[in-house]
């Protein structure tokens, strides 16, 4: 049974030698293994967005001061000659000086409203301090908080000094006189930009800098001093808002080259592309390019604000490229501040990346402040000098021939860099260049649906795209083609905006300003559309809705109700699960909503959803109609009738197979309760009392305290695991004799008044704190109390006693709740216990005003005096008398079972009373969390009964699952990846295909085996002591692994290495066993199911591999069984072709679930008054053998109607059947045994018996080996007889092996590996052995 590595590595070899019959285990589907059985309910960590811009700026006011004085050089530049003259392309010389000044002036300032077009100018030519001073402070006055430029132009003053002064004139010309930059500082104020184009500027930035921090320790210094001359000065601004721009660092000149204009800084600020384009043809490889000439440059047709001709193109192309290098190169909140922030400041910037590019070329090094990283050499410079050279060399033809314009392939090719790095890369990298360059182009119409594409395919890519997307600008773009009515893009523009919104919700209100609600309406509304598109356009339009009126109110008025309504009953699930979120968002807390619904019987056309084959289906419609039910508006008998149709409707779903609906069911119920408050106060209080006084018949005997013996020995007191949903917390219960029959009961245990006391308070699990209270106070009905009041409530004699109208629709809410408290699924019922524990808190506060302490009331009992101490005990199931008995606070990981709740371990001889604290204190193994207050948590919930205060509420009306949220995620994921398991290469699929070649050895093997013919079979290949009486067995189908369960736990062993590999509890309450198991998906990921005599069916995984075992799913898989001692409990066989798990036991029916749907989908009656004791199906033929209580085996056709399917009954055993087994090949055979041990073969179309063998009287086991023909008998007698299919005894097995050899105990089960010819025995004497075929078959 070892691998062989050549098989590991070639599944063709193998699978040639396993013909094509081993390829099955890929066709076969698997159970629980859907994203809501594998995830957590709940909706992503919202991410931080930080695209918003917080604070958008306009720079409202310009002060250009030029200082050149025209003609005359300042004494401290040595100017050459020729030297560079041009002032915004103007010659100062080529006109008188005063006339050239106000040229330059007007100039530049129509360069700059090129950029800013709305911003007020003011030019100040040559002037002195103080017109400098009245300029800025009049600026700052009007600016108010915008933000203000001063352009400084110093080309006819001396250089800056280092002291922090530039230069301006005195009023006649006569000298320079120095202005420091700390007085611009003040007069300018704050947010401000600053433009210094002169020699050394780098000088200004540092004493900028030096001069903000003296004014900042000023500030420090003034704010501890009251005397200090600042401090009663408003506070100046912060000089961190601003921002500057120089031309070069503090020790560089100006370039003086006689073909650049003097101003190249400037130049390169406002009139980008004519610089840029200067300069290329400056350049060597401008040669490459024929014809071209600056004069020629100067012809080039178009203008810049329009895309369709050559300078426009030019222009667009290279505001993409500096906006790309920007984004590339900047950290992400420079680059928002700096580029996203304000528009005039983006162009500046952008353009000062030119410039950089620029005068680095001319030894000149530009400085910024905040500092950016060098960008002259990146990479997209190249395309910009690429599509320069495509433009330019049109040029000629262009202007002498008129030859059209060639558009340049610069944004298609951008595009297709953009698509291959979609399309190569691996996940883990850096965000692609173009990023930017997409946006740009979605301002083009020609390629505006490709960019969409691709734009789409990027944001899939998960929330991180998103949130980079938003952060380079994509939002207004996408906003604006909201108003295209453009048909092709409505795809591509639902997609973005599902992806956009499923990161960042706030955008909805964004949506619905600028009237984006109605375009998705219209989407929704479109029937041509395909329904993944209108999938989409329902979960914005539930975004828009959730939690936000004027969402709900503009898409209650574009009539999203009636378009939502139609759409219903659509084939594809994920669309009817959004139609129903969004409708159940509409109509939250909205109650014209809500009486539009009613007006289209929106909860009546909502009902068909609640049987729905999709569990989340299912679960969006309860969420709807939990919210419709929970309006807090005024109430009037039309609406009360309502509620309680849809509450009727509702309660019909408790016994659902999916957890996620219960779930959503107890939050649905509790917004009616909610509503009905005081009735269902009432109705609390009317349980309550009927529970004091209603002797419950209990399931189990109580012990005498005599007789009180420990039912485990100290060395097999195992380590529990800790499991997720339940406490490893298990009590060393006492033994006790299960009574023979619910007739002869005991009421001993349970009856008595019930006094509330911290011996039967049970806490809510830690898992759903966060819905209540914070710091869980006990809860006033316990999970023994809640689940009493349940078996109470089932009881018809109660009908008489309870004074509400029995059949009141707040009864039987009332009853859903309790039942779904003892939910088999610890999330369900922790959230039921909320609600019930919310209603009976306020019920019990109403009901008392004043303190009462008898104990028959409400409150705390009091302590039992010493002398009826072990009655008292025994009998009320009040709080143990020992102080030391309250818990001490127990966590989760305790390294044994510790005793619970205060008992003692049941083995103190002297004080027989310790091990049984009150029937309550420990019946339920299902507290979560110990309540961890110390001895003084008895007394205090006493006082704190009478202040209203005292308990914080258990549920708060806004109680919700996480179901809309968690469904939300499936479009922030990735939707066009390929699933990883389909994914050839991946390791899920690699790790597959290991198991299925692995399943293919085995069975092969094992078969060889079988077909030579077993003819012993006791060769012992493993024994152990169980930490429990095994009472079910089960192998694992292709992996060296046996489950063993004893009443409430499992346990693993791995039968090759014998060690044990897991043992945690099940979780089942204490008078309920585990009665049945089976392996889900044994072929590839296994599950384990248990099945207990209440009806409960759990599901779990992780187990028996490190890892803490968890619970998939549960649910009740028959309902209405009443646990009994001699019953069958509950048996299951499970069909892995089908999906189908049959189930049956002490109940008159086989009801099939269908686990693919998680519900019920037939109820087969037996016609029998006798419980079901085994089940076998054959999924081929659809065919059901049941054996039954009453000694007949029925078989049962499914495809048939209820009356007619039961298509054969044999009659032929006397007694109880302990197992028929219908075998699987076509023309298979059903074999039945009786308890008398007569085994009798039926064929399926002759109504008696074709062969009869005699075996061991008193069976108490028995299992068939469905490959070899073996079939096994255990005996209270204790042995083990193996027979062959002719009836002869092939090992008669009485001992184990060993030194010893000591007698095997009374057998309680034992089964055959499905594959090998092993078997486990399991007895009463706890231990746990497997036998085989002697060694030289195997």
């Amino acid at each position: 049974m070892k691998m062989d590595s050549e098989l590991l590595h070639s599944p063709a070899v193998c699978l040639a030698e396993e013909e094509e019959a081993d390829t099955s285990d890929w066709n076969l589907p698997l159970a629980f293994m859907k994203k809501r059985h594998s995830e957590k309910i709940e909706g992503s960590k919202a991410l931080a967005q930080s695209w918003r811009m917080k604070d958008r700026m306009k720079t409202v006011s310009v002060a250009l001061v030029l200082c050149l004085n025209v003609g005359v050089d300042p004494p401290d530049v040595v100017k050459t000659s020729p030297c560079a003259r041009l002032e915004c392309w103007i010659d100062p010389l080529s006109m008188s000086p005063q006339k050239a000044l106000e040229t330059i002036g007007a100039n530049l300032q129509k360069q700059y409203e090129n950029w800013q077009p709305r911003a007020r100018y003011k030019q100040s030519l040559d002037p002195t301090v103080d017109e400098v001073k009245k300029l800025c402070t009049s600026l700052r006055r009007n600016a108010k908080e915008e933000r203000v430029l001063f352009h400084y132009n110093g080309h006819g003053v001396p250089r800056p000094t280092v002291n922090g002064e530039i230069w301006v004139f005195n009023k006649n010309y006569t000298q320079y006189i120095p202005l420091s930059v700390y007085d611009l500082q003040t007069w300018m104020g704050s947010p401000s930009i600053f433009v210094y184009d002169c020699s050394n500027a780098g000088i200004i930035v540092k004493s900028f800098k030096q001069f903000a921090l003296q004014r900042e320790q000023e500030l420090e210094v003034a704010a501890i001093n009251p005397n200090h001359p600042l401090a009663q000065m408003p506070l100046p601004p912060s000089m961190k808002n601003c921002i500057q721009l120089a031309a070069c660092e503090a020790s560089e000149l100006l370039p003086m080259n006689p073909d650049l204009p003097a101003d190249l800084f400037t130049s390169c600020l406002t009139t980008p592309i004519k610089i840029a384009l200067r300069w290329f043809c400056m350049q060597k490889s401008a040669k490459l390019v024929p014809g071209v000439t600056l004069d020629l440059i100067e012809k080039i047709p178009g203008r810049l604000n329009d895309r369709r001709t050559p300078l426009g193109e030019l222009n667009w192309i290279f505001t993409a490229i500096t906006d790309t290098i920007a984004w590339n190169v900047l950290p992400r909140d420079l680059f928002q501040k700096l580029f996203r922030q304000d528009l005039l400041v983006a162009s500046l910037f952008r353009n000062f990346l030119l410039a950089e590019r620029i005068m680095r070329s001319y030894n000149c090094t530009p400085v910024s402040s905040p500092r950016l990283p060098p960008t002259y050499m990146h990479a997209m410079w190249q395309a910009w000098d690429l599509a320069v050279d495509i433009c330019l060399s049109q040029l000629p033809t262009i202007i002498e021939e008129g030859t059209a314009f060639r558009h340049s392939p610069f944004f298609a090719e951008q595009l297709t860099a953009f698509q291959v790095w979609l399309t190569m890369g691996v996940e883990n990298r850096n965000p692609p260049e173009q990023l930017p360059i997409v946006l740009q182009v979605l301002l083009s119409q020609v390629h505006r649906l490709r960019a969409l594409d691709l734009l789409g395919r990027f944001l899939d890519l998960g929330p991180w795209a998103v949130s980079l997307a938003l952060s380079v600008g994509i939002f207004p773009y996408v906003l604006k083609l909201l108003q295209s009515s453009a048909r092709e893009l409505r795809p591509l523009l639902v997609f973005i905006w599902a992806k956009i919104l499923a990161v960042d919700s706030s955008c909805q209100a964004d949506l619905v300003k600028d009237n984006g609600h109605k375009y998705f309406l219209s989407v929704l509304a479109d029937p041509y559309m395909p329904a993944e598109h209108r999938t989409m356009a329902v979960f914005i339009l539930a975004v828009i809705v959730n939690s936000y009126t004027t969402g709900q109110e503009a898409c209650l008025q574009g009539n999203l109700i009636a378009i939502c309504l139609e759409q219903l009953s659509d084939p594809h699930p994920l669309l009817r699960q959004w139609v129903a979120i969004c409708l159940g968002r509409i109509w939250q807390n909205f109650d014209s909503a809500r009486w539009c619904g009613v007006r289209d019987s929106a909860h009546e056309k909502l009902y068909s959803l609640l049987s729905d084959p999709i569990p989340e289906v299912r679960c969006a419609a309860v969420f709807a109609l939990g919210t419709f039910v929970g309006n807090s508006a005024e109430r009037t008998d039309h609406s009360t009738t309502i509620d309680h149709n849809v509450a009727m409707m509702l309660a019909q779903l408790i016994n659902d197979g999916s957890p996620v609906v219960r779930k959503e069911l107890v939050v649905a119920l509790s917004h009616l309760v909610v509503q009905y408050e005081s009735n269902f106060c009432t109705v609390a209080l009317q349980f309550m009392e009927e529970e004091k006084n209603y002797p419950v018949p209990s399931p189990a005997n109580t012990l005498e305290p005599c007789n009180l013996t420990p039912v485990r020995d100290s060395p097999a007191i195992p380590r529990l695991r800790s499991v997720n949903s339940y406490t490893n917390i298990r009590a060393a219960t006492t033994a006790r004799n299960l009574n023979k029959s619910l007739q002869n009961l005991n009421l001993n245990e349970e009856g008595g008044p019930v006094t509330f006391s911290p011996g039967n308070l049970s806490t809510s699990s830690s898992a759903s704190s966060t819905l209540g209270s914070p710091d869980n106070d006990e809860y006033i009905l316990s999970f023994e109390t809640i689940d009493k009041m349940r078996r109470v409530s089932s009881y018809s004699s109660l009908n008489s006693l309870i004074g509400v109208s029995f059949n009141s629709v707040y009864t039987q809410i009332w009853r859903v709740l309790l039942h779904l408290a003892a939910d088999p699924f610890p999330e369900v019922s922790d959230l039921a216990m909320k609600v019930l524990n919310s209603i009976a808190y306020k019920a019990t506060m109403n009901a008392r005003p004043q303190r009462i302490l008898d104990s028959g009331s409400l409150t705390q009992s009091a302590p039992a005096s010493p002398t009826s101490k072990g009655a008292h005990i025994h009998q009320a199931g009040g709080s143990p008398p020992m102080p030391s008995a309250s818990s001490s606070s127990l966590t989760n990981e305790v390294p044994k079972p510790p005793t619970r709740g205060g008992e003692q371990p049941p083995r103190d001889p002297l004080h027989p009373h310790a091990g049984r604290t009150g029937p309550h204190s420990h019946q339920f193994p299902r507290t979560r969390k110990m309540f961890d207050k110390g001895p003084s948590g008895s007394e205090q919930a006493g006082d704190d009964a009478d202040d209203p205060g005292g308990h914080k509420a258990y549920m708060n009306a806004n109680l919700s699952t996480g179901l809309c949220d968690w469904s939300a995620k499936y479009f922030a994921q990735p939707v066009m990846k390929i699933p990883e398991e389909h994914d050839v290469e991946s390791q899920v699929r690699k790790e597959r295909e290991w198991r299925f070649l692995r399943n293919a050895r085995v069975r092969k093997q094992s078969q060889r085996i079988t077909q030579r013919g077993v003819t012993r079979l006791d060769d012992q290949i493993f024994i152990n002591r169980n930490p429990g009486v095994p009472s079910v067995v089960k192998f694992h189908p292709f992996n060296p692994c046996i489950a063993v369960a004893d009443k409430d736990s499992i346990c693993f062993w791995d039968w090759e290495k014998a060690e044990r590999l897991d043992y945690f509890y099940n979780g089942n309450p204490r008078y309920t066993r585990i009665t049945a198991m089976e392996y889900l998906n044994g072929h590839d990921y296994s599950l384990l199911l248990t099945a207990t005599d209440d009806g409960a069916l759990r599901i779990w995984k992780n187990f028996a591999d490190q890892r803490n075992p968890e619970m998939v799913t549960a649910w009740q898989g028959l309902s209405d069984m009443l646990p009994t001692t001699r019953g069958a409990g509950m048996v299951v066989d499970w069909e892995q072709e089908t999906g189908l798990l049959m189930t049956s036991g002490d109940v008159r029916v086989i009801r099939i679930w269908d686990t693919e749907r998680e519900m019920k989908v037939q109820d087969i009656p037996t016609g029998a008054d006798s419980c079901v004791t085994c089940l076998s199906c054959d999924s081929q033929r659809s065919l059901i053998a049941a054996g039954l209580g009453d000694g007949s085996v029925r078989l049962y056709d499914r495809r048939m109607g209820a009356n007619e399917c039961r298509v054969m009954t044999y009659r032929e055993h006397s007694s109880w059947v302990v197992k028929a087994h219908l075998q699987k090949q076509t023309d298979g055979k059903i074999i039945s045994v009786s308890v008398d041990g007569d085994v009798r073969f039926f064929e399926l179309r002759s109504p008696d018996s074709v062969n009869v063998l005699q075996t061991v009287k008193g069976l108490t086991a028995l299992d068939i080996h469905p490959q070899a023909n073996l079939f096994a008998c255990g005996s209270m007698n204790q042995f083990i007889a193996v027979y062959n299919s002719n009836g002869d005894v092939i090992s008669n097995i009485k001992y184990y092996d060993g030194f010893m050899g000591q007698r095997i105990g009374a057998i309680s089960c034992l089964a055959f590996h499905p594959y090998w010819p092993h078997l486990a025995v399991g007895s009463n004497d706890y231990y746990m052995s497997i036998y085989s075929a002697e060694k030289r078959l195997r």
